[in-house]
């Protein structure tokens, strides 16, 4: 068969962390359906994981065109990847995957008699030596930055911020205002900086790499954002002036809903987990009364301790609320939770409380029962209750997170930040502002954005029109 009348043959490299690995999967099945080949290529450590405890190998066995590959990212099995060692593995990749990545490209191992060479790479922003290789060979590349808009445009004006005098900061005043990042002058302060701003030294490796980000990023042929121009649409202009080329594509797990839906007649089943989902929740929430339950997650990055652990504990229990509490067994720094509970938190844990150690998040957020989410504010996460219309309190950990619950409160009114602080009081109080006392004011802003995100992927509406963009952009390249 002629190689020029082949599909496009897309390959799709994400940052190997849960976050990343979820959506651009999810960004994978949509160009599936619209008749790609795609090449996933994941680590040899989050594809094991990734197998172990989802069925995702046979559910996208439904497109001929998908196929998963595989990687070394050059660390021993043990290392954990996560918390503050998580930045080890940037050294590595770029010793280890880049030449093997340059060989599996060069080797033509990707290619075959019904597939094509790679005509196309979408790569995390983050992994730079992916550009590098792709300019070496000639493969057009395009960027996917799984973090939210405006953590991306903050990204973006770290130059300027440096140039201001306003990073690198010293000293414990973080209420201090940020004027150098275009959008936001009126509202943003040092606290509300992505997390690598606190720095306080321009050698940082996280700051450097982000740097690096920056000044590669007018080399690429785009940028993929997961977002809704009716959110963002400001801060994206903003961050047209970078990258004039932006597809705003998103909510992409709603995204893919209503094409799966539009294409096949049945609605996609998505879980890209990689942590073992206790089901069992769903079963508790179906016995809650209607929007009575917070849930709470703070993702699959978050490591706390377990001082504030048991202040949190103290605030849900004392606030008289039901919760649905995530507790991964890696939550606690230095140690693995043994699942016990407190002696004098037994009795309302039993009452109103069910612990797990991971949930089915997007089946979570839409069930009835829910009424609020606590969140350390990742932006699929932040999404995704979003679209389920469920209010929110942010207690952000790390990367785009302290940007986002800025917004959430101050910008689009979605419920409250908690950054900086874990004390019970405040826990308490901000529970029952949630889930009662503000209650209908959240709910006014929850549902119209709701609508906005549900609306702006169906046919004709801003996120599906870009995605369809993308597609033509993407089949034109392989010409």
């Amino acid at each position: 068969m002629d190689q020029q009348s082949l599909p496009p043959h897309v390959l799709i490299f994400p940052l190997p962390l849960q976050g990343p690995v979820n959506c651009m999967l999810k960004l994978a099945e949509l160009l599936c359906l619209a008749g790609f080949h795609v090449t996933f290529l994941n680590t040899d450590h989050i594809q094991s994981r990734l197998l172990r405890h989802t069925d995702v190998q046979s559910r996208l066995k439904r497109y001929p065109g998908f196929r998963f590959e595989t990687i070394s990212d050059g660390l021993p099995e043990d290392h954990p990847r996560s918390g503050d060692r998580f930045i080890e593995i940037f050294d590595s990749l770029a010793a280890t995957t880049k030449p093997l990545f340059r060989e599996m490209l060069n080797s033509g191992c990707l290619s075959s008699d019904t597939a094509r060479p790679v005509t196309c790479i979408i790569a995390d922003g983050f992994l730079d030596f992916l550009l590098v290789v792709a300019e070496e060979i000639g493969i057009p590349l395009f960027y996917f930055d799984t973090t939210s808009p405006c953590s991306v445009l903050a990204y973006l004006s770290i130059p300027k911020l440096i140039d201001a005098g306003e990073l690198p900061f010293n000293g414990n005043d973080l209420d201090a205002p940020i004027r150098s990042v275009p959008g936001m002058e009126a509202f943003l302060r040092r606290r509300d900086l992505p997390s690598l701003c606190r720095a306080g030294d321009l050698d940082n490796p996280v700051l450097k790499r982000v740097l690096t980000e920056v000044r590669l990023l007018p080399r690429t042929k785009g940028l993929i954002l997961n977002t809704f121009e009716e959110i963002e649409g400001p801060i994206l202009s903003h961050i047209r002036s970078h990258c004039p080329n932006l597809y705003a594509i998103g909510p992409l797990h709603a995204h893919l809903k209503f094409r799966v839906a539009e294409e096949m007649g049945s609605p996609a089943s998505s879980s890209n987990s990689l942590w073992e989902e206790d089901t069992s929740c769903m079963t508790w929430l179906d016995a809650q009364p209607l929007k009575s339950v917070i849930y709470v997650s703070f993702g699959s990055m978050a490591v706390t301790t377990m001082e504030n652990l048991m202040e949190f504990w103290h605030g849900l229990v004392n606030s008289g609320k039901r919760f649905l509490w995530v507790i991964r067994p890696d939550a606690i720094a230095g140690e693995t939770w043994d699942r016990q509970t407190p002696a004098e938190l037994q009795e309302g844990t039993k009452e109103r409380g069910y612990i797990v150690g991971w949930a089915p998040q997007e089946e979570v957020l839409a069930h009835p029962a829910i009424g609020g989410f606590l969140t350390h504010g990742g932006w699929n996460s932040t999404l995704e209750s979003i679209v389920a219309g469920v209010p929110m309190i942010c207690w952000p950990y790390f990367a785009d997170q302290q940007v986002n619950s800025r917004f959430l409160e101050e910008v689009w009114k979605l419920g409250m930040d908690m950054k900086d602080t874990c004390d019970r009081v405040i826990v308490e109080k901000m529970i029952n502002d949630l889930m009662e006392v503000r209650r209908d004011e959240f709910m006014g802003s929850v549902d119209k954005m709701a609508k906005l995100a549900r609306t702006s992927v169906s046919k004709g509406r801003s996120s599906y029109s870009n995605l369809d963009r993308l597609i033509e952009d993407l089949r034109s390249m392989s010409l």
